[in-house]
């Protein structure tokens, strides 16, 4: 006898089935999945379909020797046409003529009935052509595998019916058991009729009267079996259940987004103690990863039917970025140079990866500091030597930075950077590592055999479908502890409890999107299957998998999504609407913990306030006020901790730098007039001199930067307008009669202040951009690149200095003009006005503080006003100084 059934997971569970049944040592019947049973009918046999994707790519470049496109352009189109041929032969369509319809349905959509007014485009003339050579690929590759007695999945179909009667002839006695079908193609709907007429056969079919006796799509193909077949017309069609009419609950859980759906199955699975008889069923099998993750301990047992996918293992993201490396030195056309991008680089080494197998942490932290040290946009493996050192001796910079543009040499070295550095790996990480290894093996053989790859790019490909098609499969007990596996696992097979995730719309049946070149008319004319069929197929499966479980729990997104809604499938609103089964509905939502805010507070030692006063004494600058006004507690990282921000890499000029360059070349151009009145055409020369000293400060400032071209350009020319603009602003101001004295640029004064209730002076300092005299006012300047409004710097009162932020700016110049007072008091004889310029609002031109209440002006800094505002300084200290008040944290830094 030999049992067939639609998979070899089913066959594990009849052996199972006849072990209960025998007392005694027996022989097993034979015991084949379809596809096995096929390839030993057929006698042919199967190639893989990476393998056959490089024999096609062999028949097209004899049928298109003149421009062939390459192997990852051909690859992208070739998978689908893979697809309809093997539709074709699973469905014994005769290839003449449908390629003959097909071709007529072409030149149809090519007729021009306007006589020739309407011309189309050369990519639909293109899509014509390949149309008409579609059938000649189909002749010419079936030709070219039938001579090396290998063929696909639909060959092995079209060739098994053609045989069938002579695999009879060889094995007379056989008897030939088929269970758990429903869909057959017509090559297996062949197979089986000449069987069962030959009375060779029994077919044992699963189904329900809640579909089969109704119009429900679920019983659509076994119906049709039921009325068309010869032998069901002398036979009765016998096995028919009525599981439904037993009285069954399902829940249905709605939850938000998938990761909510996975959450709420583990919640669930953590309430069972017993999971034997359980099936975790994903609809959608890329949520396999969550899955693992939120399966309660108490799964001990675990089996699971589905691989773990090659592109979700954290190795691959490693190898993504080595891919990227060397595509983009191509892109970038830094080939001939043999240079890298840095942030390829950058993000390669940062890797876990490369960390786990063995590279030195501290190489990397070197690599890092060097290029921002010389702030390079592409580095050499040259200046990378070095860096890279490991415990056991391996060259990482060799094998990683020199495998060139060679796809032979990258292959090689992926696999030796594995078998040399394996040892570092354990586990599931190991298995993964092995599966990787076996990849490149592969990638290697298949070029070695077929030799099609010739570049990084077609590497790239191939890998990158390997990457999507593949996986590793897990070994398990398959007859104990929860089952997790997808839909189509499930054929054939029954459990008491069954919890399926991603009952939606679209998942739950897939929906209408196909991957063919075959129109939908075309493939309905030659009864090919379309999202009709395979509609009916899903919900067969889905009414199986439930009809003997006793408890059913059917999880879906119900969050709304880019297309309006997050839709349950049809066919649990069937179970609501049908009423052969109670329906519980529930709505799932994660237990959202609200985190209490917590701020920190840091208390003023000993230590710390002998720290602060040698800060004191060194001088506190108007920055460092400022960030104790924003948060102390940033405060106290900074200037006491001594943290600083992490320098970057400027591959974009930083803002600092631009704002370093701008004051630079204004410092440049002034210094020399200190002390004297401006004239007109002393500005005038200073324009005819801004590239190039703006220039010359970028070289400085920017090393190695290139300012030519992209974002830098365009940044270096705001710098130059920036100035410029100024420039001419100054310009205006002296043809309206005006007078301008530069009294100092870029000048350093300090002060020393004394606080009530402090044994010590302290002491403030600053540098202050400007200092001149307009008309005898005396103006102190601070330049901003940034963009400075007026309501910035009016201010009637300072104590609002500690209400918002955005008036540090205000503390700035009040501080400059105070430290300035101080040095120089007879300025106070005169009018004095403080203030900025923003070279972003230069509409607004010098904007002064403003003492003013609301919307009034007064711009005029009197003694009166300074005194004000040391008495508010003088508090802000004494509170920095206090030994009670703790340094606090204000609220959440990013």
């Amino acid at each position: 006898m030999v049992f067939v059934l639609p998979s070899e997971r089913a066959g594990i569970f009849l052996k199972a089935v006849f072990k209960k049944q025998v007392s005694k040592t027996r022989f097993l019947p034979k015991i084949l999945s379809i596809e096995n049973f096929i390839a030993e009918v057929a006698n042919l046999r199967k190639i893989d379909s990476v393998s056959l994707l490089f024999e096609f790519y062999s028949v097209y470049l004899k049928q298109v020797p003149k421009k062939p496109e390459g192997f990852d352009v051909f690859s992208k189109w070739a998978a689908t046409a893979l697809q309809d041929f093997n539709e074709i032969d699973r469905h014994l369509v005769p290839p003449e003529a449908f390629f003959s319809y097909l071709k007529d349905v072409k030149r149809i959509e090519k007729w021009d009935l306007t006589g020739g007014q309407h011309f189309p485009t050369e990519g639909i003339q293109q899509h014509f052509s390949f149309m008409e050579q579609l059938g000649v690929y189909y002749e010419q590759l079936r030709g070219h595998l039938y001579a090396q007695k290998k063929g696909d999945q639909g060959m092995l179909y079209r060739e098994a019916v053609n045989n069938m009667g002579h695999y009879l002839e060889i094995a007379p006695k056989k008897r030939f058991v088929f269970l758990g079908f429903n869909a057959l193609n017509r090559a297996e709907e062949r197979l089986l009729k000449y069987f069962l007429e030959k009375g060779v056969a029994s077919v044992f079919w699963d189904a329900d009267a809640a579909y089969m006796n109704t119009s429900k799509e679920a019983g659509f193909f076994m119906r049709k079996y039921r009325d068309q077949w010869s032998h069901y017309k002398r036979h009765p069609f016998e096995q028919v259940a009525h599981h439904f009419s037993k009285k069954k609950t399902v829940h249905h859980i709605s939850t938000p987004k998938n990761v909510s759906q996975i959450k709420a199955v583990g919640a669930l699975l953590s309430e069972k103690q017993n999971f034997e008889n359980t099936a975790l069923v994903l609809a959608d099998e890329s949520l396999l990863p969550l899955a693992l993750n939120a399966l309660p301990a108490q799964v001990e047992s675990l089996n699971i039917t589905m691989g773990y996918p090659l592109k979700d293992m954290p190795i691959a993201g490693f190898f993504g970025l080595l891919f990227e490396l060397y595509l983009n030195q191509k892109r970038l056309g830094k080939v001939a140079e043999n240079k890298f991008y840095y942030k390829d680089v950058e993000r390669l080494i940062q890797h876990s990866f490369l960390q786990k197998f063995g590279a030195h942490s501290k190489g990397i932290s070197r690599l890092k500091k060097f290029l921002i040290a010389f702030n390079q946009s592409f580095v050499s493996p040259d200046q990378m030597k070095g860096f890279f050192t490991a415990t056991t001796g391996f060259d990482f910079g060799s094998v990683i930075f020199e495998m060139s543009q060679d796809p032979v040499v990258f292959v090689q070295n992926c696999g030796l950077l594995i078998s040399e550095n394996k040892d570092h790996f354990e586990g599931f990480e190991r298995e993964c590592l092995f599966r990787f290894h076996r990849l490149f093996q592969q990638l290697a053989t298949l070029n070695e055999n077929y030799q099609h790859i010739q570049s990084i790019e077609v590497l790239y490909g191939i890998y990158s479908h390997l990457l999507r098609t593949e996986k590793l499969s897990f070994r398990g007990e398959p007859l104990s502890g929860l089952q997790l596996m997808g839909m189509l696992e499930t054929r054939v097979l029954d459990f008491e409890t069954v919890i399926l995730t991603s009952a939606n719309e679209g998942i739950l049946p897939a929906g209408k999107n196909e991957n063919s070149f075959v129109p939908f008319d075309v493939k309905k004319h030659f009864e090919l299957p379309t999202y009709q069929e395979k509609d009916a197929i899903f919900s067969y499966h889905f009414y199986r998998l439930i009809q003997r479980a006793k408890h059913v729990y059917l999880f879906y997104n119900s969050e709304v999504d880019a297309f309006g809604a997050g839709e349950k499938s049809r066919f649990l609103t069937q179970l609501e609407t049908d009423g052969i089964c109670t329906v519980i509905k529930k709505k799932w939502t994660p237990l959202v913990e609200t985190e209490k805010e917590f701020f920190l507070e840091i208390s003023k030692t000993k230590e710390v306030l002998l720290q602060m006063k040698g800060i004191a004494a060194s001088g506190f600058s108007p920055s460092a006020l400022s960030t104790y006004l924003l948060d102390p507690i940033r405060y106290y990282k900074q200037y006491l901790l001594g943290i600083q921000e992490t320098e970057l890499f400027q591959e974009t000029i930083a803002a600092n730098t631009l704002g370093t360059v701008v004051h630079e070349v204004l410092d440049d151009f002034y210094k020399p007039f200190v002390g004297l009145f401006i004239k007109a055409e002393d500005l005038q020369k200073m324009q005819s001199r801004v590239t190039q000293k703006t220039s010359d400060s970028f070289a400085k400032n920017y090393k190695n930067g290139n300012i030519q071209t992209g974002k830098n350009r365009l940044i270096f020319k705001v710098a130059e307008n920036f100035i410029s603009n100024y420039l001419a602003m100054e310009l205006r101001l002296l043809k309206e009669g005006k007078s301008l004295k530069i009294i100092a640029v870029e000048q350093k004064i300090s002060a020393s202040i004394q606080v009530e209730g402090l044994d010590f002076p302290i002491q403030i300092k600053g540098t202050v951009d400007r200092i001149d005299e307009l008309d005898g006012t005396v103006r102190i300047l601070d330049y901003k690149t940034g963009k400075v409004e007026k309501s910035q710097l009016h201010l009637d009162d300072f104590r609002t200095l500690r209400k918002d932020y955005k008036y540090t700016k205000a503390l700035q110049v009040m501080l400059y003009a105070f430290l300035y007072s101080q040095k120089n008091p007879e300025v106070l004889k005169k009018e004095i006005c403080a203030g900025i310029v923003s070279f972003r609002n230069l509409k607004s031109g010098f904007i002064p503080m403003n003492f003013a209440p609301e919307r009034k002006k007064d711009f005029h800094l009197t003694e009166e006003r300074l005194q004000a505002f040391v008495v508010f300084i003088k508090e802000l200290l004494k509170e920095l100084f206090d030994e009670q008040t703790p340094f606090l944290e204000t609220k959440k830094q990013p």
